[in-house]
């Protein structure tokens, strides 16, 4: 993963080569091809996560852990690495249905969990009256922070974080 970051720090994502990528690690290419059917999915888990995550802050209240989330998110999709990837990832998953699949059924997946996982404690807590959908959660929370950072590329500060947290808490508890 070190190789990754180094390799896309230096030539940038269109030139990033597996081969590269081997060679600096001091691997066989068939090595990472085992762990990643392709070039964006290696780089993907190198820069903002793989299907494993640590589970969510519990804050005790719903605000807390969608705000606990956005900054996370937030730190993962504002590295270098991360803002160049970002449209590259997109421009990818919309030449390939099998690569949208496994990202479906991985890394989204694990986000769409950690959401999941918040939602069920503020049910429990009795802070919504019903359960809500984690994936819709995730586009609100998550889809802006993306597309501010990875698409319009404008700033995202603590402000901006606690607004999307606040008006999501406020509409899941409507």
């Amino acid at each position: 993963m070190a190789a990754v970051r180094q390799l896309l720090a230096e030539t940038g994502y269109e030139r990033l080569t597996v081969d590269a990528v081997a060679a600096r690690a001091g691997v066989g290419k068939a090595a990472i091809y085992r762990r990643y059917a392709s070039k964006v999915e290696m780089v993907f888990a190198a820069t903002l996560h793989d299907d494993d995550l640590p589970p969510p802050a519990d804050t005790g209240s719903l605000h807390g852990d969608l705000l606990a989330i956005a900054h996370r998110v937030h730190a993962r999709m504002n590295t270098p690495a991360a803002r160049q990837i970002g449209p590259a990832v997109i421009a990818e998953l919309s030449r390939s249905s099998e690569l949208t699949e496994k990202f479906q059924q991985g890394p989204l997946a694990a986000e769409r969990q950690l959401y999941a996982t918040v939602l069920d404690r503020a049910t429990a807590r009795g802070e919504l009256a019903r359960p809500a959908d984690p994936a819709v959660v995730h586009l609100l929370v998550s889809g802006p922070i993306f597309f501010a950072v990875s698409g319009y590329r404008i700033s995202v500060d603590d402000a901006v974080l606690e607004a999307i947290a606040t008006t999501v808490t406020a509409g899941l508890r409507s």
